[in-house]
């Protein structure tokens, strides 16, 4: 029963009817007051629903349709609210209004004649299947507008919202409005209907016109009046919930709220929902290339789009869906930008490194020369649309390449200039390092063991020693400290070479008394060399110390050039690469038990071959023997020097079965002969029961061109040498190694005589 009864209580309906100034543009000016358009806003809210434009200029045709009527009314339709009393109710939205005749420009004419003040103010309403207005648009396309009659035909109305337009009209006077309003006002008075006044347009509102208006409800038996703005959707529904309110007198009185207080929680929700949907945007949309229809269609069931579409229309949230598209494609453009900004460098780098090349060049030039580079196209891109942001290269990921109309641009103009400046500055750091390696070789404070600290001080007014940095400094000072005390060791062991007597009367084996290192100080203090190492006195009388035991142990151990002494470097080559006699057939054994027999191939070009076995052979006794600390070995030499194939040029003949190689270059195509001749040597050799030549032991030895001084070249040699060897698998000596072989013969007393003259003999 309690259910039946809640069911039949009956929902409550108003009808409205919204009056104002209407008629020719003469009465009205050049657009309404706003009644069409505040009728729009309530009747169906949602902004995409709303339309500015509501004509009264009609055609016959459409004066005479089914939604006009033939009627100076408009039905609104039917409109479902719970106020704020939270009771739901109905309301019928009716707007009087008068249309003109876009030929005569003079009201339609009519079933009701009667004037529009007198026809506003009717409280009857009725009209044949008269059809609900949506915009005017619908006008002569009803069938494609949902179609809605006007309840019975027939409309009794409660109360009236009397519209006046507060903005500054154009061709209209607001006194004449004023005085419009009252006359129209005074026919309304008469139905004893509860009446509103709504001030339209207050977001273009006048502040004179508004304080008129005001005064006139005042006036009228104390009106109540909101104001309102349809296009802002502020207040319109305070208007018909007002009405409401004074129709019927049960409900809650409704508080009328300011205009620019109600735009202020307008606003307010509105930017609340804005931020709710640049968020769902943000969330769903990570990508440029996103279309609005199909993110449209995901978001459509999220509330943060619902209600912003609501409030703002599909247009705004589409605008701002474009404007996320155009951040995330900037974005993206930009994160390009910065790697291939970052890559330009790289490319001046790679294809103009030479600053002699490009050092008068203006960056549109430096652009030319940079397309006749053979690696031009490794490092760019040239597009044929341009600029390239505005290409489908942007999303190109797999091309690294840098679009070459980039360089147009200020920053790669910029990148140019850096590169120009750094190659400059490089050179000008290298031109600063030199002079400061003149300054260290030609100043006489720079001394052997002077430390950087006191050294410093000379050099820091220098125009170099702003251009590098403190460690870079030390690195070439320290570097060149050791240079200089390498040499003032190697003068003072020539100097104590020199002196050789004042360490003839020591004792054998005895550490030398102070008084004697006294005498030995006294008589070399004076020389220049001794003096070059006084701020390294433990070390000079290291170096004494060391040369008496040398005096009385001439050997390769107490030697003063250890560890580069030859004789240590000799034994191990012959104790580790050779073969010895006792590891071979009886036949190659001597019959001398205590001499070893060694066959030696010498591999060389253009005279290097018969040039060493020569100097060998002069170091040899009269029967080819040689002789290394007391042990005698005979040595049987094969020069070649030509193409290895050849029986003539074989390393190995019937009588002759090597035991090492000595492989010599002193240039490029000498080593490619070298490394030719033993590839062809193992070669002829593969498959072969005798294969010994594969594991045959091999030295590659680097010879100097007499007269050649390029310290270039002799290291790009040395390390071709350290290659070539590391793949043979064998030794290499350089210059370095000194006069090995020469050195070898040489008794232990002449070794002393040859540390003084005999040092730098060129192989």
């Amino acid at each position: 029963m309690m259910m039946a009864r809640k069911q039949d209580v009956r929902i409550p309906t108003y009808n409205i009817s919204v009056v104002g100034l209407s008629g020719t543009e003469k009465e009205k000016g050049q657009c309404g007051i706003g009644k069409s358009c505040l009728c729009n806003r309530f009747v169906r809210p949602s902004a995409d629903e709303f339309h500015l434009d509501h004509t009264s200029v009609l055609s016959t045709s459409d004066f005479g349709g089914r939604v006009v009527n033939n009627d100076h009314f408009l039905y609104w339709g039917e409109v479902s609210r719970s106020l704020e009393d939270c009771v739901e109710c109905k309301m019928h939205i009716v707007e009087q209004t008068e249309f003109i005749d876009d030929q005569t420009f003079q009201p339609h004419r009519s079933t009701a004649l009667q004037p529009y003040i007198k026809r506003a103010a009717a409280t009857k309403l009725a009209s044949a299947e008269k059809l609900m207005y949506f915009c005017t648009d619908q006008l002569g396309l009803e069938q494609d507008f949902e179609q809605k009659q006007m309840p019975d035909g027939k409309l009794l109305v409660d109360g009236f919202l009397l519209g006046i337009d507060v903005s500054r009209g154009m061709n209209r006077n607001f006194d004449d409005q004023l005085k419009f309003v009252s006359n129209l006002y005074n026919q309304l008075a008469k139905t004893k209907k509860p009446i509103v006044v709504v001030l339209t347009k207050c977001d273009e509102g006048v502040e004179r016109y508004i304080r008129d208006a005001h005064t006139f409800a005042l006036s009228k038996k104390n009106l109540q009046v909101v104001e309102t703005s349809a296009r802002s959707n502020v207040n319109v529904d305070l208007a018909f919930s007002t009405l409401v309110q004074l129709i019927d007198k049960s409900r809650g009185k409704t508080k009328i709220i300011p205009y620019f207080e109600a735009l202020k929680q307008q606003s307010q929700q509105i930017a609340t929902a804005k931020d709710k949907y640049e968020w769902l945007v943000s969330r769903i949309v990570k990508n440029h290339n996103e279309n609005w229809l199909s993110v449209s269609r995901k978001m459509q069931a999220s509330p943060e789009y619902q209600d912003y579409v609501y409030l703002e229309g599909t247009q705004k949230a589409k605008k701002l869906f474009l404007q996320h598209i155009h951040r995330l494609k900037h974005e993206h453009i930009e994160r390009r930008r910065k790697l291939y900004l970052a890559a330009l460098p790289l490319a001046f780098e790679a294809l103009i490194p030479n600053l002699d090349e490009i050092d008068h060049l203006s960056c549109i030039k430096a652009k030319k020369l940079l397309e006749t580079k053979s690696e031009f196209l490794k490092w760019f891109v040239v597009l044929e649309e341009t600029p390239w942001d505005a290409t489908n290269h942007i999303d190109n990921m797999e091309n690294e390449r840098i679009p070459f109309d980039l360089m147009d641009t200020v920053p790669a103009e910029q990148l140019y200039e850096a590169h120009l400046e750094k190659l400059r500055n490089e050179r000008k750091r290298v031109e600063m390092r030199r002079a400061f390696k003149e300054n260290l070789e030609t100043s006489p404070f720079i001394t052997p063991g002077k430390p950087w600290e006191e050294a410093r001080s000379f050099i820091m007014n220098e125009d170099f020693y702003q251009w590098l940095e403190e460690s870079v400094y030390m690195d070439i000072y320290g570097k060149h400290q050791k240079q200089i005390i390498d040499k003032a060791k190697e003068e003072f062991q020539e100097l104590l070479l020199e002196y050789s007597e004042l360490f003839y009367e020591l004792e054998l084996d005895a550490k030398p008394s102070k008084e004697k290192m006294g005498v030995i100080q006294d008589v070399l203090g004076e020389e220049q060399r001794f003096k070059a190492l006084q701020k390294l006195q433990a070390e000079r009388d290291a170096l004494i110390l060391k040369h008496i035991h040398f005096v009385y142990h001439p050997t390769k151990e107490t030697c003063p050039s250890c560890p580069a002494c030859v004789d240590a470097k000799i034994e191990h080559l012959i104790s580790s690469r050779f073969i010895r006699p006792s590891d071979r057939n009886q036949k190659n054994s001597l019959s001398d038990p205590n001499i070893d027999r060694i066959n030696l191939v010498i591999l060389g070009k253009d005279g290097l071959a018969r040039e060493l076995a020569n100097e060998i052979r002069a170091l040899c006794t009269n029967d080819d023997k040689y002789v290394i600390d007391g042990k005698m070995y005979e040595l049987s030499l094969r020069p070649i020097e030509g193409n290895v194939r050849l029986p003539v040029n074989s390393f190995q003949t019937p009588t002759f079965q090597p035991h090492g190689c000595l492989c010599l270059y002193n240039s490029k195509e000498s080593l490619s002969y070298v490394v030719e001749s033993i590839e062809k040597s193992r070669e002829s050799t593969l498959g072969r029961r005798d294969n010994h030549l594969v594991h045959l032991p091999l030295t590659l030895i680097l010879v100097n061109k007499r007269g050649d001084t390029s310290g270039e070249t002799l290291h790009s040699l040395i390390q071709q040498g350290q290659q070539i060897a590391s793949k043979l698998q064998c030794v290499f000596l350089d210059p370095a190694s000194r006069s090995w072989l020469g050195i070898a013969g040489l008794g232990p007393r002449a070794r002393q005589d040859f540390c003084l003259c005999g040092r730098d003999l060129e192989r």
